[in-house]
């Protein structure tokens, strides 16, 4: 992912980014060192470099602490093996203005400032058009992906502290910065006026953009943002009255992109995240840089595996989730389950993202039981729930070896799976169960290699909700939904405050028994639904007012 111009930004980087680490909301001074302002907006590839540099700003989940920790850990997802990691603090009840984390406050204020000011300086930079275009258009589309990431930076801040200050303009360093937050709907209508912005100048989706472009911003990916930015919108913390139109809205829009026929559900399902020498494919529909890598296995893959750290240990609560191949939940006694061999027969999808006991993971079984190369206790960063992450692995990295090999993967941020869900979901708040809300469901249980048996017929309204919320935790599990997922459908105080379970497996004579137990109490509480603003941005900017509870 947006491999472009990577040896400008390098010189770029300590130019442009060196001013306002603590004004963030000021326009940056870019005249410190041997380039001038004027040389910047007068050469072409700086110029690009200054919007390419913008791209960077979008967080990526594969580690929020420095030690591998992913949002699931914050969710009924996972425990993380490190118990000293920042990433507890979502669940510990020690949340608050000066105890943050996973704040983005100030780099997506920074992100802002870069595309506010290329929006100003790209009308009359020196641009020389490229892919066959006029100037024209070629500056059309880059104006784009300005638009594009403006409203990414925005969505980042809202689906975290709720209403934001925006940021529409460049701000000059003499005028007051101590702003009060705009609404929350002024908010959502800014970052869906932007979409709109972005579908009219893009693109229609990856494929066309030329090779080495390939990554920047679509109509595709615009529609996807805007999807889920309308979605949350409608939820029912941000909706508490159910205005059924703005769940039309959401279902509009995610219909729109469905019916633009550019994405699809690719097999295996690995391969969604797995880029390989492939530059993108058909379920992508936007990610962050693909970059070589192997720290994604150092940080999660089981650890008798050349010393790995298995931060994400998924929750027996998650285990539970996956239904089994009849289609038929684990607490239904007429499914198949077996207590004394719980992990046969289930969702397919179940070991493409869990690594349990006896799973083959780089050709060689995973031993959770309790003495086992990866079981409970085994050292410092053994399991706490006696599962293993297995999805965005990849069996081709490896590490702490004389000559390691290394993986391509992005952080996927739109894939068209959600899509399929986002409007299967809002479709049914509008209409209830109708055949195109069973028609997209099914779709994502159909993919080749996981073949999941369609929804059973004459589920009512309420049933089908469930069916969906289960569906999108399921298919979507580590990426990040579940936590904000969980939020909106204001369900925090039933899902997030209580215990999380892990299964110990002790093994006798080649026999398994296996026990659930209570990994960790979890604490939330009604201000857990928003992020609070640190202490040091409320006292830079008390207008802001710190959201209700911090």
């Amino acid at each position: 992912m947006k491999n472009f111009n990577k040896s400008l930004l390098i010189i770029l980087v300590p130019v442009l980014l060196s001013a306002c680490k603590k004004d963030f909301l000021k326009n940056g001074d870019t005249t410190e060192g041997p380039i001038t302002e004027e040389q910047v907006w007068g050469n072409d590839s700086y110029a690009r470099g200054y919007l390419n540099n913008a791209y960077f700003t979008i967080p990526s989940g594969y580690d929020l602490d420095g030690d591998g920790a992913m949002l699931a850990s914050g969710s009924d997802e996972a425990v993380n093996s490190n118990q000293n990691s920042s990433i507890n603090t979502f669940n510990n009840g020690t949340w608050s203005a000066v105890r943050t984390v996973d704040n983005v406050y100030s780099n997506m204020y920074e992100g802002l400032r870069k595309v506010n000011l290329f929006l100003v300086r790209v009308p009359t930079a020196v641009i020389i058009p490229q892919d066959g275009l006029s100037l024209e258009d070629d500056i059309r589309r880059l104006r784009g992906e300005a638009f594009f990431l403006r409203a990414m930076f925005h969505f980042e801040l809202v689906k975290r502290y709720g209403a934001v200050t925006l940021a529409t303009r460049v701000f000059d360093r003499e005028e007051n910065l101590n702003l009060p937050k705009n609404t929350y709907q002024e908010c959502v209508d800014q970052i869906v006026n932007d979409c709109d912005s972005a579908i009219a100048l893009l693109p229609t989706w990856t494929q066309s953009w030329s090779t080495a472009n390939r990554g920047r911003a679509t109509k595709t990916a615009g529609l996807a943002l805007k999807s889920r930015m309308l979605l949350y919108a409608a939820s029912p913390y941000f909706n508490p009255g159910n205005d059924a139109g703005k769940w039309q809205a959401a279902a509009n829009v995610a219909k729109a992109l469905i019916d633009s026929n550019k994405h699809s559900l690719v097999t295996p399902y690995t391969n969604i995240f797995n880029f390989g020498a492939a530059q993108y494919n058909n379920e992508v529909i936007f990610a962050t840089q693909a970059l070589n890598r192997n720290d994604i296995e150092i940080n999660n893959a089981p650890i008798s595996f050349d010393g790995a750290k298995g931060r994400t240990d998924p929750t027996q609560e998650l285990v539970d989730a996956f239904e089994m191949t009849n289609g038929k939940t684990i607490t239904d006694p007429t499914s198949g389950y077996n207590a004394a061999n719980p992990y046969n027969l289930r969702d397919p999808r179940f070991a493409l993202t869990v690594n349990y006991n006896t799973r083959l993971f780089k050709n060689r079984a995973v031993e959770t039981f309790v003495g086992g190369a990866d079981g409970l206790n085994k050292n410092v960063n053994a399991t706490r729930t006696g599962y293993y992450m297995r999805k965005f692995l990849s069996e081709a990295a490896t590490w702490n070896q004389p000559t390691n090999t290394q993986a391509r993967r992005p952080w996927v941020v739109f894939r068209y799976a959600e899509i399929l869900l986002n409007y299967a979901e809002a479709l049914n708040e509008v209409s209830g169960p109708v055949a195109d809300v069973y028609k997209y469901v099914n779709q994502v249980r159909a993919r080749v290699g996981v073949a999941m048996p369609a929804l059973p017929a004459g589920l009512t309204k309420d049933l089908m909700r469930e069916r969906i919320k289960n569906e999108r935790r399921i298919e979507l599990c580590f990426e990040g939904h579940r936590f904000f997922d969980v939020r909106r459908w204001n369900q925090g105080e039933l899902y997030l405050n209580r215990p999380v379970t892990g299964m110990q497996i002790t093994k006798v004579n080649n026999v398994l028994t296996y026990n659930r137990f209570q990994v960790e109490n979890r604490v939330f509480s009604a201000k857990n639904y928003l992020f609070p603003f640190s202490q040091s941005d409320i006292n830079r900017q008390p207008a802001l007012i710190q959201n209700t509870g911090y």
